[in-house]
């Protein structure tokens, strides 16, 4: 069994680093490939999706604007389960003041380079960074991120327009996330006192309940 990991913002494999699954799934890391002018977010979807072996039994995890991509992807190829973490499955559910910043276009008059800065504050209470090692994976991934595809990715968010729940779609979300969150979004495993960083933090608790759910494919 294939499964494709999806990450979040600019990020990486590292941040499924602690995830651990049942030997017989085998974890493929989606690489982000560089956006065209203009790029929309299912399109960009599209040409990602092409990595995707479809002769073979596949499910998408995706994280954060991971998650919005695996949602785009699953619409084209039909994967055996979709499952979204820490993510926003239908663009009505992005936070509002997200939604407005897009019809407004104000990712426009922010430089890409002022977007990678992150300070203490940002740290511990967006992303909920708790420990020394999580900051300092943080860091990096923020360090290595292109500000371009960053700015790009953003305005895809904000912009993204998508009114379709894919068929067997699992979101798994954190009480405690400050980033994408959602009072209407139907969320089917709640981790408590979860953070948009859970899928590092809470990781085996997460990867007990992705075994569980593809359990029933293996």
């Amino acid at each position: 069994m294939n499964a494709y990991f999806i990450s979040g913002l600019g990020a990486d494999k590292r941040i499924f680093s602690k995830i651990k699954l049942d030997e017989r799934i085998r974890i493929i890391h989606v690489d982000w490939i560089v956006p065209l002018k203009r790029e929309s977010l299912p399109d960009y979807a599209k040409r990602l999706s092409e990595i995707i072996d479809v002769s073979s039994p596949f499910i998408l995890v995706g994280v954060s604007f991971g998650g919005m991509i695996a949602v785009e992807i699953s619409k084209i190829l039909k994967p055996l389960m979709t499952i979204a973490i820490s993510s926003t499955i239908l663009s009505n559910e992005l936070p509002f003041l997200y939604r407005l910043a897009g019809k407004l276009h104000l990712i426009r008059l922010i430089p890409p380079n002022l977007m990678k800065s992150s300070n203490k504050f940002s740290q511990n209470f967006f992303f909920g960074i708790k420990s020394t090692e999580e900051k300092n994976l943080l860091t990096k991934i923020i360090q290595d991120t292109d500000p371009v595809f960053l700015k790009w990715a953003i305005a895809s968010i904000i912009t993204w327009k998508n009114n379709i729940r894919p068929d067997n779609l699992i979101q798994i979300h954190g009480n405690h996330d400050r980033i994408l969150y959602s009072k209407s979004a139907t969320v089917d495993f709640t981790i408590e006192y979860g953070t948009h960083f859970m899928v590092y933090q809470n990781a085996r608790e997460i990867s007990e309940i992705i075994d569980e759910l593809i359990s029933e494919f293996l």
